[in-house]
């Protein structure tokens, strides 16, 4: 079967229902062993499907997809590393995590799995603790997942209110990340920007304007200046985004990145030296996270086509920024911008090739 009907067919038969019906796919063709991983899985409360060759794991993939896959290294018609292959070949409406097992646990051999697209790699015969603990990683990884999934919805639910939505949301990630990854090296933030708070703060930063959601569009989308009473609504946003946040949060025990994005929606219209809002916080009162955001909002704002505005060079948006430095913006977030200004170019440069047309609105300035 040829990658293009494969596709054709999976994209034919994949529905929701389906997706739900699998939770695990075992392959191998020693039946004793499919039994063993079974048990093993099931006893630890998975659901578990079987499969006794790759040529049988892809048809049952084909109709019943799930997201998850521990198989075999040799077996006939189709191995395990054939069966890997052909999975990220393939179009599925998720990620497929592939934990590849095998008689001959040695370098070479997992080298060669990872290369054919395997997530983890496990040797025969197999320890049910060991298994257990790389599923419990597979787990974390699709909850991760799910919650990026859900981040980017919310997100795209408030740029969708405006009309000109751009790359808007990957530039700000991109300019978040960039930041991060410096300041993440200085001594006075390797505690607070560990790995796992980077990427929070990168996933999260796109919510930043959800709570644009409350604004009425003839605020939102004016085209010239705010009065004040326009501008005291706009000034609501960041409160409104956090409120919503807020209740989320009282819903539920995952909560790490529902407070790193609650910091960003809150605090990235506050200034250094606490004349900003809604709150007035001042210096490192703001949250790290919304003292980035803070920066990257605003080069944003300053260097793309807006509404109310067109875009302005590289080189005078800096120029803003650093007359900003010590009151609008954190020093230090200055300085790491600075010593990424190339890369904020770039990042900027390469968002708008990919949608080259007008770009998301941002808070108009007040009249």
């Amino acid at each position: 079967m040829d990658t293009q009907n494969s596709n054709s067919k999976l994209k034919n038969k994949i529905n929701s229902d389906n997706a739900a019906a699998m939770d695990v796919l075992v392959v191998d063709d020693e039946k004793n062993t499919l039994q063993v991983l079974k048990e093993m899985l099931e006893s630890s409360g998975y659901e578990v499907f079987t499969a006794t060759d790759g040529e049988d794991a892809r048809e049952k993939l084909l109709s019943s997809p799930t997201r998850t896959v521990i198989t075999d290294w040799k077996m006939p018609k189709m191995d395990g590393l054939e069966l890997c292959q052909w999975i990220r070949n393939n179009t599925f409406p998720w990620y497929v995590h592939v934990l590849m097992l095998t008689g001959h646990g040695n370098e070479t051999n997992a080298t060669e799995a990872l290369n054919a697209g395997a997530d983890e790699f496990l040797a025969k015969p197999v320890s049910f603790a060991e298994l257990k603990a790389r599923m419990r990683t597979i787990t974390r990884m699709k909850a991760f997942e799910s919650q990026e999934v859900a981040i980017v919805a919310l997100a795209n639910l408030a740029e969708s209110r405006d009309p000109e939505t751009g790359n808007h949301l990957h530039r700000i990630k991109g300019y978040i990340r960039i930041l991060a990854e410096l300041l993440k090296e200085k001594d006075k933030f390797a505690d607070i920007l560990h790995p796992s708070q980077v990427e929070l703060i990168c996933q999260t930063s796109v919510l930043h304007d959800i709570g644009k959601v409350g604004v009425p569009d003839h605020i939102l989308l004016k085209p010239g200046l705010l009065n004040e009473s326009e501008f005291k609504i706009m000034q609501q946003h960041p409160t409104i985004g956090a409120d919503a946040l807020q209740n989320a949060t009282d819903e539920t025990s995952v909560v790490d990145y529902f407070k790193t994005a609650k910091d960003i929606i809150l605090t990235h219209h506050e200034r250094f030296d606490g004349t900003g809002y809604p709150q007035g916080l001042k210096g490192e009162e703001i949250p790290l996270a919304g003292r980035m955001m803070a920066l990257v909002d605003v080069y944003d704002a300053l260097t793309t086509k807006r509404v109310y505005k067109n875009a302005m060079p590289h080189d005078e948006a800096k120029s803003i920024i650093v007359s900003g430095k010590g009151t609008q913006f954190d020093p230090d977030v200055v300085d790491a911008f600075l010593e990424n200004e190339e890369k904020f170019r770039n990042c900027l440069q390469n968002g708008e090739n990919v949608a080259d047309q007008p770009l998301a609105t941002d808070e108009p300035p007040k009249a």
